[in-house]
């Protein structure tokens, strides 16, 4: 019986609390992949599952998006072969050396597209897709605030909203990591320099929309920095839960339109998450995006990882690699 190992995390807390565990690799069962894993894509998500934020049953197997090759099918899978390479985004075991998933939530990866860029850019590329083509679809007209530009979905985010032909105004958190943004707009001041700089960026006009990742750390300046009737998108809390918001504090900042999307909700069926992954990979392929791997640790190393991660000292994407 061939052995592998993952890492797990028995109790919530910091990057401390992951450890290795190895277990016998499993059969698939009906409708689902055994993969052999080449790449695992590090996300903020991973933090929040360690630390309690969001639920999971503990022990926790960490990891929410991987690239393998299929070693072996279950019953009732069609579509795909042995060997083929295949991508997952869903959370629940990634950083493991062999995962079983379900053939339903699997993503075939073109040959043209190497493990590691596929790793790093999948839950982050189809979390842009969706922020600036469903959630807001931002275009010509519209100034989007992006924060933590330089960061994972950052990144993609701000390319992909320029070639939409929004104006988009990058914050990230230093100058090193401002100068790697592309546009005409990439900022580092403090939060609370934020509103004003973007005042004289839009002549007084403010933001249509912010997509933030931030969360507690950036929500001020965000409502602050939109027009009247703007659209507030809060899809992560890198900084932590943004505090309780009462429906009045809405209509004081002028009448905001506020949202919590998360991926899941997007990529709900097959279908849907064949075509969020066809914009994806046509955009790498047309060099739209650019993804960028700013690191790469030993799968066993995850708590280095999440250390840099949390610390802010990563740029661009984390990849593990067994």
């Amino acid at each position: 019986m061939t052995t592998g190992y993952r890492m797990i995390a028995r109790s919530h807390g910091g990057p401390e609390v992951i450890e290795r565990e190895d277990f016998d690799v499993p059969c698939p069962g009906p409708g689902e992949l055994l993969i052999e894993t080449e790449a695992v894509g590090l996300n903020f998500i991973d933090t929040y599952y360690r630390k309690g934020l969001y639920a999971d049953p503990l022990p926790i197997k960490l990891g929410s998006e991987s690239v393998g090759r299929i070693i072996a099918l279950g019953a009732d899978v069609a579509g795909f072969s042995p060997g083929e390479r295949v991508g997952t985004t869903y959370a629940g075991g990634a950083y493991a050396t062999h995962r079983i998933v379900k053939a339903a939530k699997a993503m075939p990866i073109p040959d043209t597209i190497a493990p590691e860029i596929a790793a790093a850019v999948m839950l982050k590329g189809l979390t842009a897709c969706y922020l600036a083509e469903e959630t807001y679809a931002a275009g010509k007209g519209d100034v989007a605030l992006v924060h933590s530009a330089a960061g994972g979905v950052g990144s993609l985010l701000v390319p992909w909203l320029l070639d939409k032909g929004a104006t988009v105004i990058a914050h990230s958190g230093s100058a090193e990591k401002a100068a790697q943004v592309p546009g005409e707009h990439s900022l580092h001041c403090d939060f609370s320099e934020l509103p004003e700089a973007i005042r004289e960026i839009t002549r007084g006009e403010m933001c249509h929309v912010v997509y933030d990742g931030v969360g507690a750390a950036s929500w001020s300046a965000s409502l602050a920095s939109l027009r009247k009737r703007g659209f507030m998108v809060t899809y992560g809390n890198a900084s932590g839960p943004v505090p309780a918001i009462a429906p009045l504090d809405l209509m004081k900042a002028g009448s905001i339109y506020l949202t919590r999307p998360t991926l899941a909700d997007y990529i709900a069926t097959p279908e849907q998450l064949a075509v969020s992954a066809g914009k994806l990979f046509d955009r790498i392929a047309a060099g739209i995006l650019r993804p960028h791997i700013g690191q790469t640790y030993r799968l066993e190393d995850a708590a280095e990882a999440h250390r840099a991660l949390e610390s802010r000292a990563t740029t661009g994407s984390t990849v593990l690699v067994p």
